[in-house]
């Protein structure tokens, strides 16, 4: 009788110990190496395809310090082995086996913010993008051109086509990825902003609307400015007057400006060069933000043909020449 309680009792003592175990593992902070912290956790992908078995390999090999057979065996045991998703995940100090399982079963992958500032060229965005170590590079040794053959739009110029945001993108997203969704964000908006326009502006597209977007944006110093700026674009559209805008001759002069604009450059004539062309450029100057794009279609009603920086960022605002001439001798001439 004895053994026959020793045959029971310890096979059941036995398996109570390695149950509570494996309760005390999978509740129990993972080992991760070193070099994981909160601002650097430890980053590892799963392709599509892989499965649970090689979802445990990949774990261990990126470092941490269980067993893959281990992990293999409680994603079976869960029961949610087949539900793992495939990305990029990381592990940050403090994981536990069942908090890891969840977070591959739910998808939760590592994320980065991808900026795109208001006012910045689209090779300056395109550069900001190259530079960061969590983005795949997939534009390398590309044209401007091939890159909107890459994001889908082949034979359009790049140039205003990324809408300014900070797009949130999983860890390791192409930057052509990111550059799609911003020129898809800027068709909305300006399509967005195209149906609300006034029915006075002197505009003839939506096009037209991006290109004043970014001359708008690149000459407005103070947001409250931005509304005035617009209308006395559009009062000089109306009436064929020169647009004479430092901007976009600066723009036309490319990698020659050295950051000092002469009386040589407004002089020599480019197709951006708004002093000695009238009308828009042909195409736009930079990235505009959603307040330029809406002072571009509902500029502000005003008389003001003229205005000149204050030096401190606002604009002063005049409706006839001897105005702004004096308005330039006090603001400009000065300094």
């Amino acid at each position: 009788m004895r053994l026959f309680k020793n045959l029971v009792v310890v096979p059941l003592l036995l398996l109570g110990l390695a149950y509570m175990a494996a309760h005390w593992w999978v509740h129990h902070p993972l080992s991760l190496p070193a070099t994981a912290s909160d601002s650097a956790p430890l980053e590892f992908e799963i392709p599509a395809g892989t499965s649970a078995r090689g979802a445990a390999n990949r774990i261990e090999a990126a470092g941490v310090r269980a067993p893959a057979a281990l992990l293999y065996a409680w994603f079976r045991l869960s029961g949610e082995s087949r539900g793992i998703k495939a990305g990029v995940y990381e592990i940050a100090p403090g994981t536990t086996p069942r908090g890891l399982l969840s977070k591959l079963v739910r998808g939760e992958q590592a994320m980065v913010n991808a900026q795109i500032i208001e006012g910045w060229t689209a090779r300056q965005a395109i550069d900001a993008l190259r530079r960061s170590p969590d983005l795949t590079q997939d534009l390398e040794g590309l044209s401007l051109e091939q890159t909107m053959e890459r994001i889908g739009y082949p034979g359009q110029h790049i140039e205003g086509r990324f809408f300014p945001d900070t797009y949130r993108v999983t860890k390791r997203t192409p930057v052509s990825t990111v550059l799609r969704q911003a020129a898809r964000a800027m068709d909305e908006r300006l399509a967005e902003a195209w149906a609300q326009r006034d029915p006075g502006v002197p505009l003839q597209s939506p096009e037209e609307a991006l290109i004043l977007a970014s001359i708008v944006e690149k000459e407005t110093g103070q947001p409250a400015d931005r509304g005035r700026i617009a209308g006395v674009f559009a009062n000089r559209l109306r009436i064929g007057m020169r647009l004479q805008t430092d901007p976009s001759v600066i723009y036309g002069l490319g990698d020659a400006f050295n950051g000092n604009l002469r009386r040589t450059h407004l002089d020599t004539d480019t197709p951006y060069n708004t002093y000695t062309r009238a009308g828009l450029p042909p195409t736009p100057i930079a990235l505009p933000g959603m307040a330029s794009i809406m002072a571009a279609v509902q500029p502000a009603r005003t008389n003001a043909m003229y205005f000149v920086s204050r030096g401190d960022g606002s604009s002063h605002f005049s409706a006839t020449l001897n105005e702004h001439n004096a308005a330039v001798r006090r603001f400009i001439l000065r300094r």
